[in-house]
């Protein structure tokens, strides 16, 4: 039994008889179909609503004619009709002027008459894979755009009007409309992809997708793939080619969340990416041009990230050219009456009832919390009040505000008082220290607490953290 063709569809489109049947028998083996039509008008009529792999267009079709006029025309017209469609020009011996203007108009490559069956099939095979890549690119970013774009309502503003974060807007505003690649700095919970969402909604790429990788989610041995992508057969799995997200991301942004997690042997890699706009896949020999920018974002410290140990300083520099560091909750309690307003609001439309009121006490006791998991945590806390409320205004006793757990020592995580055991503090205070201890590296903290970066993250959400 045969190999099955690698392409599907072929078109080839001479005035010459003989050409044809030459073209049908070389690339039979090659193509699923092959459709051969004397005039351009022909073949486009026998393409409704189909797309092939590629097309063959003779430069001439007039008796006599040799100045492609007519071929180039109806280049024109293809490409008119399908930007992405892959056209090799048939040219005459005599055609290099031609050729180059073909391909100036947008012609994939050509091939002279007569020509050689290696050097046809070279091309046409070239250019079939050309249109494949293309279309996975479109897939991909069709699909890249419907997750980037939140469903309506779904979006969560970036609110705060003390002076702290007063910079950040400040920052934010001067930032975005550059092109420079940005890095933002803060706890967890502290709201770094809005910013990144508020950077790409202000910029020149606005109208581009703007696609998120938590490298914090993904297993250490899937980033280079996710990342840069892969050819077929790259290794055991690599069953087809994979367009990598930052190929997917071309023109628009690349939020890189977890930056810290990435790998120092793929550091390099993402340098070579930013420093010479191109991308390699992994198991390919020739990079791939791209346009983006890389809005990246870690819970680590500053001066973790200038440790060496952890992350490469000529990379650090690549990415930081503007640095946003987002304050705390607790270093900015005045915010916080802003933000309880917001969640309300937001928890009691997605649940269809009233906004319960809130007590002064209670309200008093939220701003003077701590809140380690920051406004991912008091937005947590404030969904499960609205979820459970009765009729009555929420008092104190309706938020999770243990003071024990808000404020923890690092001995007391160490060696937890003996009164205390409780399972779920207890969890929380190691969780607590073991991110303390490593500068909130995620990868570092899980190894340490015997757990899967996954599993650390289920607790960090169960806590709050």
């Amino acid at each position: 039994m045969g190999k099955a063709p690698e392409f599907d569809l072929c078109v080839v489109v001479d005035d010459d008889e003989d050409i044809l049947v030459a073209a049908r028998l070389l690339l039979r083996g090659q193509f699923a179909e092959i459709i051969t039509e004397r005039a351009p008008e022909q073949a486009i009529a026998a393409l409704v609503g189909r797309s092939p792999d590629v097309m063959l267009l003779d430069a001439n079709f007039a008796r006599g004619a040799t100045d492609a006029a007519e071929g180039l025309a109806w280049l024109d017209k293809l490409l008119a009709l399908d930007p992405e469609m892959v056209v090799v020009m048939i040219t005459a011996h005599a055609g290099v002027n031609v050729a180059v203007e073909a391909m100036k108009r947008g012609a994939t490559d050509f091939v002279s008459k007569p020509w050689s069956n290696e050097r046809l099939l070279a091309t046409v095979r070239t250019a079939a894979a050309l249109r494949r890549s293309r279309r996975s690119v479109a897939t991909e970013r069709a699909r890249v755009a419907a997750v980037a774009d939140p469903a309506p309502g779904a979006t969560n503003p970036l609110i705060g009007s003390s002076p702290a974060m007063a910079r950040v807007h400040s920052l934010i505003a001067r930032a975005a409309p550059t092109q420079a690649n940005v890095l933002v700095l803060g706890e967890n919970g502290t709201g770094k992809e809005l910013v990144a969402r508020a950077l790409h909604r202000q910029s020149l790429r606005a109208d581009q997708p703007m696609l998120t990788v938590d490298l914090g989610a993904i297993a250490t041995e899937l980033i280079d793939s996710e990342l840069f992508g892969h050819v077929k057969g790259a290794f055991t799995d690599a069953r087809a080619d994979r367009i990598g997200r930052i190929q997917a991301t071309d023109g628009g942004t690349l939020f890189l969340d977890e930056i810290g997690n990435l790998p120092l042997h793929l550091q390099p890699k993402l340098l070579t990416v930013l420093e010479q706009r191109q991308v390699t896949p992994v198991g390919a020999n020739r990079p791939i041009p791209v346009d983006i920018r890389v809005i990246a974002a870690t819970n680590m410290t500053p001066e973790t990230m200038r440790d060496d140990r952890h992350f490469r300083q000529d990379l650090l520099f690549r990415l930081n050219t503007v640095e946003i560091e987002l304050p705390p909750l607790r270093e900015r309690r005045e915010d916080v009456p802003a933000l309880i307003a917001h969640f309300l609001d937001l928890y009691a439309r997605r649940y269809n009832r009233p906004a319960p009121a809130i007590t002064p006490a209670a309200r008093t006791a939220l701003v003077a919390h701590d809140w380690p998991g920051n406004v991912r945590a008091l937005r947590h806390a404030i969904e499960r009040a609205v979820i459970l409320a009765g009729d009555a205004p929420l008092e104190p006793e309706d938020f999770p505000l243990d003071s024990r757990v808000a404020r923890i020592a690092p001995e007391a995580v160490v060696a937890p008082a003996a009164h205390d055991l409780n399972l779920d503090r207890v969890e929380r205070r190691l969780v607590e220290e073991a991110l303390r201890k490593h500068g909130y590296n995620i990868s570092s903290a899980a190894t340490e607490l015997g757990l899967s970066r996954a599993a650390l993250y289920r607790r960090m959400e169960k806590h709050g953290l």
